[in-house]
């Protein structure tokens, strides 16, 4: 949250495209005067103070596309256009307490099946808080953490941080998240996912400290790097 107060912090890192969970709406986003602004801004959500907000650094533009289900909240299939490459990228922040069949990950599992005609072997990216990993998988809900890897594997779209440091799911060593910034409470629960040829141009991934980034969230950011 406050993204306002944060953004400095992250853009030294010079993102094309940043996806920020938990994001005010735009028009609450105050920037100071040394702060670079974004060259566009996707945001969704019916809390103004704690939406999903996808900005571009960049030549890159979002549109929502037209097959966009609601019910799935905050997982949101955005074409991007004007950049290196012309891609799908659903931004996602996985928390829909709406939904009492299954607010997190089992969110996911029913959008991959919805989106399933769109979220191809090339030019798809899924990025954001999944708020999911193996270690809390119900192994007699068919919409766990492990079926969704499955299933995306299944289309060659795989988790980029465990292909480039070559760790399996639920046993990563790098946390993305510090539950309440307490460093004994570390979970691996942010994700990018990225079809084939993406993977082929994977260049570094990379994890926040905690000693870093805790001053700030108890998320750390995930910086992901293609060689376009």
């Amino acid at each position: 949250m406050a993204f306002r107060k944060k953004a400095d912090f992250i853009l030294q890192h010079k993102p094309d495209i940043l996806i920020v969970p938990e994001c005010e709406h735009p028009d609450k986003l105050k920037f100071s005067n040394t702060t670079p602004l974004p060259t566009d801004i996707f945001w969704y959500g019916s809390n103004l103070h704690k939406g999903l907000g996808v900005f571009s650094y960049s030549n890159y533009k979002f549109e929502l596309l037209e097959i966009h289900n609601p019910d799935f909240k905050n997982i949101l299939p955005l074409s991007v256009t004007g950049g290196e490459i012309d891609f799908t990228l659903f931004a996602i922040w996985a928390n829909n307490p709406g939904d009492k069949d299954g607010q997190y990950i089992t969110q996911i599992w029913k959008a991959i099946q919805y989106y399933d005609s769109i979220i191809l072997d090339t030019k798809t990216l899924l990025v954001g808080d999944f708020n999911s990993n193996t270690i809390w998988d119900k192994p007699r809900r068919e919409g766990n953490h492990s079926t969704v890897v499955e299933k995306l594997a299944a289309k060659k779209i795989y988790s980029t941080y465990h292909k480039f440091h070559k760790q399996i799911q639920g046993k990563e060593k790098n946390p993305t998240l510090f539950m309440y910034r307490h460093q004994d409470k570390p979970y691996h629960i942010d994700y990018c996912f990225a079809s084939k040829d993406f993977m082929d141009k994977l260049e570094n991934v990379e994890v926040g400290s905690y000693h870093d980034w805790t001053a700030y969230s108890d998320h750390k950011p995930l910086i992901i790097s293609f060689n376009l």
